[in-house]
């Protein structure tokens, strides 16, 4: 049964859990995604951190398939538009807490079937 991406819903549980603590709420944004709709002069090496905290931003909405919001770039009002594709993470400025999504995880993924004769999953401990 497909399932539709979880990264919206995360996107918006981290936002919330990061305002509760009364810190500033930043995403990386892969620039050339496809339906990015950002200053191409405000990035760098194709990926931008955009500050989506209230005081920064207008308008923001967390939807299913985008983030949207308003914001100014060097004083000039832009309307932002990040489809959750391009969201690459979303994190606290202050300490760094947040989430890391991977570029090709569009959604939960399911574990593989087990074939037959492989071995039970073990922990290994690491030094």
């Amino acid at each position: 049964m497909s399932m539709t991406s979880s990264r919206p819903y995360l996107v918006r549980a981290i936002h919330e859990w990061i305002l509760d603590n009364d810190l500033t709420p930043h995403l990386l944004v892969d620039m050339e995604g496809k339906g990015v709709r950002i200053p191409a002069q405000q990035g760098q090496n194709g990926k931008i951190v955009l500050n989506i905290s209230p005081a920064a931003v207008e308008g923001l909405v967390i939807g299913n398939g985008a983030v949207s919001f308003r914001a100014r770039f060097g004083g000039i009002a832009t309307d932002v538009y990040v489809p959750v594709e391009a969201i690459l993470a979303i994190y606290a400025r202050e300490n760094g807490r947040g989430m890391v999504f991977n570029e090709e995880d569009n959604g939960p993924s399911s574990p593989e079937p087990e074939k037959k004769g492989s071995r039970r999953p073990s922990l290994k401990v690491v030094k």
